[in-house]
């Protein structure tokens, strides 16, 4: 349970960071990062899975590839479902956001959390 908190703090900061970067990706607020990523991690355990399976192909393909655009649906599922409170733009901005989330998550998960967590 504490893991999965702070994996929505971290993904709510990367989300905050990733609005700051890109022009057009629009948080208002901290708690609407926290509650987009709330909602993001929702997607991922109940939608993702299902996206996966139906793009398999497409994905074995693109050798994994594809993932990211799956992870890009996912945030503008995610920015659908959030309204004015968190926008993003385009389709190449969901999928930019999604690399760049991607990436740092997993820095961040491996490099900081998982040596705390061995201590």
């Amino acid at each position: 349970m504490i893991k999965w908190a702070v994996s929505i703090l971290v993904n709510a900061l990367l989300l905050i960071v990733i609005a700051g970067y890109f022009d057009s990706v629009h948080i208002s607020s901290i708690g609407a990062a926290v509650i987009a990523s709330l909602i993001l991690s929702v997607l991922n355990v109940l939608i993702k899975p299902i996206i996966i399976i139906l793009t398999l192909p497409v994905t074995v393909v693109t050798l994994g590839l594809f993932l990211f655009v799956v992870n890009a649906i996912t945030l503008m599922m995610t920015a659908a479902l959030m309204g004015s409170s968190f926008q993003i733009d385009g389709f190449g901005t969901a999928i930019w956001a999604s690399v760049v989330l991607s990436v740092f998550h997993l820095l961040i998960q491996k490099g900081i959390l998982e040596p705390l967590q061995k201590r």
